[in-house]
Order: C-alpha cells, then structure tokens, then sequence
C-alpha cells in the first residue's frame, strides 16, 4: 500500500485526507478544506475516482421561487380572491367587478375558474355572484405564496403537501412560478481510500521536481522523489510547428536525396522560350492562351539563351510544327511547371549521368475546385545515363511512392508533348477504394533533347504535391490544406505511422 501511496499526486492525498473523516463532502467544501482552487478539486477528484479511492455521487435539487406575476399576486392577491374581494363589497355582477378595478378584462376567466374551483363563490339568477363560506379558508396557491413571499428560493423538498399541491397549480399559470435544478457533486471516501491513509499519514515529504538547482548543487543525490503515474491525463499543449503541407515537402526532398538526387530550383517567373518553345509544344496549342496560362501584362524580355540554342529550337519548332515566332517566346509567364527550370539546369551542364530534382510553386489558370488549383507545388525529378530505360523510370517511381508509404502503384500508357514514350502513374487509394492518377512520367523526346546538347536519354516525372497530401491526410477537397483550420492543423501529428 505504501507504494500506492507514494504514487500518489499531492492534490488526491490532501483530498484524501480531507474526506478521512468519513463524512460526504461537495466538491466546493471539499476545495476549501483541502486549500485548493475548484479546478484543482475537481481535477484530484476525477483521479482518484478512477482509482476507486473515491465514490462520487450526483444530488439533484430543485428550488422554487416567485416569478412577476407571482410576485403581484402575493402583493395584492390571486385573482380569484380579489374576486372574492368585490364580491363582499356588494359587486356581485362582473360588470360591477370589473367596473371598481378588482379585476382586469383577461383576468377574469382565470378568477372565476380559480374561485369556482376552490367553491368560493355561487351563481344566482342573473348571473349574480355570492361568496360562500369556504371562501374564508386558504386555497393551496395563497398558502405557498404567503411562503414564498419573503423572497429567496425553497427548495421544493421542504415544502409540505399542500404546499406542493399548490406549486403544481401555480405552475400552470403564466410567469407565477420560476423552478431551477441545482446539482451537487459529493465526494465520500471508499475502503481502498481508507486503506492508504496511514501510509500517506507516515509519509514523509517527497520531492516531485528534478529542478536545475538540485543537480547544480548536486542535493539530488540525497533527495528521495515521488513516483510519478506516467498514465495520468495531461493537458493539451499546442506548440508552434510548422504546416503539414510543409512537412510533405520536406520528407519528399528527403526521400530525393536518399536516391541520389541533388535538388535545383529557380524562378517563378520564365520566359515563353523555357517554359513552352523549349519543351516542343507549338506555339499555337491550347496550354499557351491566356485561359490556361498567367502571362504577366505587357511584358516582354529577351529570350535568355545563345543565339545558337535558339536557332536550333525555332528550326525544331519549324520542321515539326511549320513555324515559330520569336515574339512568342519573348513572352513573360507565371510558370506552369518546373520544367523550364530543369531545362535550363541541363543545357547549362549538358551532364553525362545525373540525377536532379526540383520543388516549387507553379501556377494554371484553371477553375478552382476540390482537385484543383490555380497555384501549387510541384515536384519533378530527372535522371540521364547513356542506357536509362523506360523499366528505370518504373523502377525510380515504385521506389519513391514506396518511401512516400505507397504500396499498390500500376502505370497506364499517355500522351504528353515533350516526352516518348509518356506513362501516368496510378496509386491505389484504400479509403476511396479505386485507382486514382498521381505522377505524369516519360522520356524527353529528341526535339527537346538535341537542341540542348544533351544525347543521352532523360528520365523525367513529375506532379503535384497536394494530390500526395490529400491521400496522407486523407482528404477530399484539395483547398482544405489552405484553409488554415486550427482545430485541423492540429489533428495531423507530426510523424504519422
């Protein structure tokens, strides 16, 4: 037992001690006996509760005290004693009862059914009233109205029997009566409770904190400390951390540099020559308007690339698609990938093997939806050796879906401009139970290649990061990683298993 009680927090063994006596306490006594605040009460409470060192039991009481209209009616009486009243000063029609003020117009229903209830009056020929004699005596109402009349609040236990039978009445009538329901929590000791209090009675003092001072000093060789129950409730503590989103792209590049990727990064803002002409897609196709495309108005800059890297472009583009226009190029867009930015990597290196990555933000004019952004990130990697293959460009993807905790993933043959052969990833989703498209992949076409020196065959895949995040965090709608809910950033734990 003395184990147990050494576990013990210092809140349960003041309350422990409090209740030795044997005596059921509230939970407010209780906290000013023991000296402690409410909260600390009921939180002590509740810990030993779900040890059985304590019984709680809930006491329900109900008060009854007088409402506004209750409140005149004691003052000047029911209306069926003012009835009462008129009646014994000659009123005896309710032309005349009502003539002298006794009653109002909506009251008297009430006084002549509360009257002829109680039998205080009778009717005569001409409808005219007379008072009886049991009108001498009081009805139930009067007698609880005299007792509530002193103001306060009863509690409706206390009351007699024809006191309760005139609460019911009264409670019947509009505004006359206002009834609450107090409870009361009370505490009693149980027979495990009692069971410890010696050994909390002989206990001596424990330290409960290891505090800098005691290991400084070096006192904490000679300090006895408390056990501490490692299972007992703690309060929720929201500290500052970073976005999940954020944390989706740090494990990605992660995972990007444990396969042997160096990452690249590079501007938002590219020129139409990068960010399309050097991609093969022609001049004149749809992604190039303004309704798939942010252009940023009225600019233009010059392409930024040799003479020779553009000659070899343009005459990629002419004999494939039949022209090409510089002022085209010369365009300044948003960029709708990162690509161009991988492009541009490659044909300032022109590598042999190499192995590159790439995480950004990339921007569409497209319809906002729950699958669908007009900004987002992107991430995208390429590999380049004299021999990659397509079944190397299978293999790198399994890999990093596997990394990323995906399991079931199949590829479906596509088609993208600036890649032969072209696949689409497909990664199986559990909780929608179907097939949903991920990564779009492939080998970067001759076109795209050739004119920037590069003659090995380029690995290239790529996507958007948010379609990860959805099926991690397992949601439906993509905008709500950006809707800045608290109580949902705070939902996500950090490493999720």
């Amino acid at each position: 037992m003395s184990s147990d009680a050494a576990a013990l927090h210092p809140i349960e063994r003041a309350i422990l001690k409090v209740l030795s006596g044997g005596q059921e306490m509230s939970t407010e006594k209780l906290a000013e006996a023991a000296s402690l605040s409410i909260d600390q009460a009921r939180r002590g409470v509740e810990w030993l509760k779900f040890k059985n060192l304590v019984s709680v039991s809930e006491l329900s009481t109900f008060t009854v005290s007088l409402d506004a209209a209750g409140t005149r009616a004691a003052q000047s009486g029911l209306p069926e004693r003012r009835l009462v009243r008129a009646i014994k000063e000659g009123k005896t029609t309710m032309a005349d009862v009502l003539t002298s003020g006794a009653l109002k117009g909506e009251e008297v229903n009430a006084a002549v059914s509360g009257a002829r209830r109680n039998q205080w009056i009778q009717f005569a020929e001409g409808n005219r009233m007379s008072a009886t004699e049991a009108a001498e005596a009081q009805s139930a109402e009067e007698v609880l109205l005299l007792r509530l009349q002193s103001g306060g609040s009863v509690d409706s236990s206390a009351l007699s029997e024809q006191e309760k039978k005139g609460l019911d009445l009264l409670k019947k009538r509009p505004n006359y009566i206002t009834a609450k329901e107090q409870k009361e929590t009370r505490v009693s000791i149980t027979e495990s409770g009692r069971a410890l209090l010696p050994a909390i009675e002989n206990e001596k003092a424990l330290e409960r904190r290891l505090t800098s001072e005691l290991i400084t000093s070096g006192k904490w060789k000679g300090v006895e400390f408390s056990a501490l129950d490692v299972e007992a409730p703690a309060p929720a503590v929201y500290p500052g951390r970073s976005h999940p989103l954020v944390d989706i792209i740090e494990e990605v590049k992660e995972i990007f540099v444990g396969l042997g990727f160096s990452e690249i990064d590079g501007p938002m803002v590219q020129s139409g020559f990068w960010n399309f002409d050097a991609l093969f897609t022609p001049q004149d196709h749809p992604a190039r308007e303004m309704q798939d495309t942010f252009y940023i108005s009225g600019e233009r800059q010059a392409i930024p690339a040799g003479k020779e890297q553009i000659a070899k472009v343009s005459g990629v583009h002419k004999s494939g698609w039949g022209g090409w226009k510089p002022e085209e190029a010369e365009r300044v867009v948003l960029r709708t990938h990162t690509t161009p930015v991988t492009l541009q990597h490659l044909a300032k290196k022109k590598p042999e093997v190499a192995r590159f990555f790439s995480v950004g933000r990339v921007f569409r004019n497209e319809k906002v939806s729950y699958k669908h952004l007009v900004e987002f990130h992107q991430v995208e990697g390429v590999a380049t050796a004299p021999k990659a293959s397509l079944r190397d460009l299978m293999g790198l993807q399994k890999e990093f879906y596997a990394r990323m905790g995906i399991k079931k993933v199949k590829f479906w043959p596509t088609f993208f401009p600036y890649t032969e052969p072209s696949l689409q990833s497909m990664v199986y989703n559990d909780r929608l139970q179907k097939w949903v498209e991920l990564f779009g992949m492939g080998i970067f076409r001759p076109e795209v290649t050739r004119p920037l020196g590069i003659k090995n065959p380029v690995l290239a895949w790529g996507g958007g990061l948010e379609r990860i995040a959805m099926l991690r965090f397992g949601l439906d709608d993509v905008r709500d990683l950006y809707t800045n809910r608290v109580s949902w950033l705070r939902s996500v734990p950090r490493c999720q298993l």
